[in-house]
């Protein structure tokens, strides 16, 4: 690899860092992709999972930030911004200075101009263009991870644009995009001008197949024969193990990912070489990250006392990483999970099981999982310098099953990539910042950009002008546009909500909520913040209806926006109150075990809300500087409670780094209740305090030997780099 490398001009810091960690030879995609890479050229790399995108694009970043240019590595999930930070951090030595930022959209964030190489989720690189940030023209390398989302009807559009303004703002900018292998990457490829390098070679090699009584058919025609059992999934479990092997098996619900780890516990428990002490302090790690003990956090800790664990949603961030590193250091064999784990975090295992090829549609009922979708988890099999092989496996009931499965899934191509920019919604937001920022001042300059998308390569995109010409018209209805002489200009309130990064039909319903202002109206702001398309509802169970309504009844004089008298909306209203009421329920301290129970979703699910619901009253409270000042006042009152799930009197005591709401609570009840009689207690009483402990007690006396007035909340929406992301 040195002489390769140095070959291509590759700087032999860089070489020794990469040797030191293992990496001493190029992988064939590797060798093809790096001479266009590091000589500026656009490229997209289209290969399986672990074959070594990342590392074209490292080398790429790298080598510009060594020449003084910077770099910006464009991710779809905030974990995935932690994976990347890890791995480029380890190259601090050379000077380079890397940053994740994945939050606070409504700041041009300059501390940024002072790194190398930041890595951002598709919004925070949005936000920062709709900031003009001066320093946005200085990146000379963007890269794209997991490009091929751009199908994905949530994140795929902003990806889109982003990368069609980024060209529009330096033509002489490198993209590199990084793609798991699609069917049409030449087309992205053609979008991009960029050089195209597609392949289906891996560094461990991958054997497909199905499974149906007790025989595994491969694609290969070879054959695995286990013991035939009603439920083969302990069986495929155990014999990887065994082997020495770790086990990942995808399912369709959270439900099922639970009692299906659980379940497995017993059956990785006996094969485990871990002592009994080492078990329990990984159960233990599991409930130390939980600041108040909720039953999910008990059941995981179960689980990895056993050696399995579960993957969803409903954990908190925390709570997945620590299965993530657990399961990394090889310590936990076997992770349920939903599907989410296979969108690009790196995680292989020797053998992954698909239970589950289809799964439940509220719209459409029980579908098919795309056949990209399958394969990015089939792609988790094979551990580099690990396994010398990597075994993927579907489920089938019957012979018509098998068959469909091996012809659709593990024979059959995945589908070709689409935008999914035409859809109005995804249309208003990045229609009104192309007119707030300055981008264009016409119809036909709007257009023109809309021109330069994936969208207007894959299609005649003259259809675009209706949907345009409707949201422009709404646009300018709502006082966000004014036209004059064919010339379009943002209002200040269309530029604020621009900035602020909501969908301006969640603008609408906020300020229309502020024109109906009348207090009380707590559980109003919280339901009119829960109306918005940027949050995200819960599920209406069909049980919900009745307790919902009786709820939603005995608060109805606290409503700023009128309940709606058309059955469908109304269902829709029911919706936003449900989540609304988890909303009040959390800032009433009630505990995330009582949350869980009564709205049916896990402390991952509670944290989301919240924190999506932070942002949206940071957004309200902004707004209410144009349309209600008055309103201001009561909204950021409402922001620590939010924000932190407490009752007004602990709204002082959380300013403190490392109390939470349940300490916060210890420390009133013990008598503590403002910062002034904490700055005068004695460290000693504090330490003493069950959950406080003296590490934390002379964390509070150091943050309050300052004059306890000067402890500062955040503002909503101001947060630390990397701390908020949707």
């Amino acid at each position: 690899m040195t002489v390769k490398l140095a070959s291509l001009g590759v700087d032999p810091r860089i070489v020794e860092i990469l040797r030191r960690d293992g990496i001493t030879t190029l992988y064939p995609p590797q060798e093809a992709a790096l001479p266009a890479a590091l000589s500026g050229e656009n490229v997209v790399l289209a290969v399986p999972t672990a074959s070594g995108k990342s590392l074209v694009a490292y080398l790429a970043l790298l080598q510009a930030a060594l020449k003084g240019e910077k770099g910006l590595y464009i991710v779809p999930l905030r974990a995935l911004a932690a994976e990347k930070y890890d791995d480029l951090s380890k190259f601090a030595s050379l000077g380079i200075r890397v940053v994740q930022s994945v939050g606070d959209f409504d700041t041009p964030d300059p501390r940024l101009e002072q790194f190398d190489i930041i890595i951002a989720t598709s919004e925070k690189a949005d936000a920062l263009l709709r900031h003009q940030s001066q320093w946005l023209e200085r990146i000379s390398v963007v890269v794209a991870d997991e490009i091929h989302l751009i199908h994905d009807p949530d994140r795929g559009p902003t990806l889109e644009v982003i990368l069609a303004r980024f060209r529009q703002l330096n033509p002489n900018l490198q993209i590199i995009a990084l793609s798991a292998t699609i069917q049409n990457s030449q087309e992205l490829a053609e979008w991009l001008k960029a050089d195209h390098f597609a392949s289906t070679w891996r560094p461990v090699p991958l054997r497909e197949g199905v499974y149906l009584e007790g025989m595994v058919q491969f694609t290969d025609n070879t054959k695995l024969q286990l013991p035939g059992d009603d439920d083969p999934v302990p069986t495929l479990v155990k014999d990887a193990v065994r082997g020495g092997g770790q086990c990942l098996i995808f399912v369709n619900t959270r439900r099922a990912s639970e009692s299906l780890a659980t379940s497995l516990g017993p059956v990785v428990a006996p094969l485990l070489q871990d002592d009994a002490s080492e078990l329990k302090r990984r159960a233990e790690d599991a409930r130390a990250i939980e600041e108040e003990p909720t039953s999910i956090g008990a059941k995981l800790a179960r689980c990895l006392r056993q050696g399995s664990a579960f993957h969803n949603a409903g954990l908190t961030n925390a709570q997945r990483r620590l299965v993530e590193t657990q399961f990394r250091a090889g310590k936990i064999k076997c992770i349920v999970a939903t599907p989410t784990l296979a969108s690009g975090i790196n995680l292989p295992a020797r053998r992954v099981v698909v239970r589950d090829a289809r799964r439940f549609d509220s719209e459409f009922g029980h579908q098919t999982i795309p056949v990209l979708e399958i394969k990015q988890m089939c792609g988790r099999a094979g551990r580099p310098r690990y396994d010398t092989y990597g075994e993927a496996i579907l489920l089938a009931k019957t012979e018509e099953e098998r068959q469909f499965l091996l012809d659709t899934y593990l024979l059959g191509p995945p589908e070709e990539i689409r935008s999914k920019l035409g859809a109005e919604p995804a249309l208003r937001s990045h229609v009104l910042a192309a007119i707030a920022t300055g981008l264009t001042a016409s119809r036909e300059g709007l257009m023109a950009f809309f021109q330069q998308t994936f969208l207007a390569h894959q299609t005649d995109i003259r259809y675009l002008e209706a949907i345009l010409e409707r949201i422009l018209e709404f646009l300018k209805a709502e006082e966000m546009l004014r036209e004059e002489q064919g010339a379009l200009q943002a209002t200040f309130f269309g530029r604020r909500v621009s900035d602020l990064y909501i969908d301006p039909l969640s603008a609408v319903r906020l300020r229309d909520a502020l024109r109906r202002w009348r207090e009380p109206c707590g559980f109003g702001v919280l339901q009119a913040i829960c109306s918005t398309p940027n949050m995200l509802p819960l599920f209406l169970r069909q049980r919900d209806y009745e307790e919902v309504e009786r709820e939603v009844l005995t608060r109805q004089s606290e409503l700023l926006l009128p309940m709606p008298t058309e059955l469908e909306r109304y269902e829709f209203f029911l919706a936003e109150a449900k989540t609304a009421l988890l909303l009040a329920d959390w800032m009433e301290e009630r505990s995330e075990d009582e949350i869980s129970e009564r709205f049916n979703v896990g402390p991952g699910d509670i944290r989301n809300r919240v924190e999506l619901a932070d942002w949206l009253l940071y957004s309200m409270e902004e707004l209410a500087k144009i349309f209600l000042p008055a309103a201001r006042g009561p909204l950021l009152a409402m922001v620590p409670r939010l924000r932190y799930g407490v009752r007004p009197e602990l709204c002082e005591l959380v300013k403190l780094r490392g109390i939470g709401r349940v300490r916060a609570r210890l420390l009133h009840n013990r008598g503590y209740e403002n910062l002034e009689v904490l700055r005068k207690a004695d460290v000693n009483a504090l330490a003493k305090i069950r959950g406080i402990g003296e590490a934390l007690a002379r964390s509070i006396k150091e943050q309050l030997g300052q004059r306890a007035e000067t402890v500062q909340l955040p503002q909503a929406g101001q947060r630390q780099l990397g701390e908020f992301a949707p």
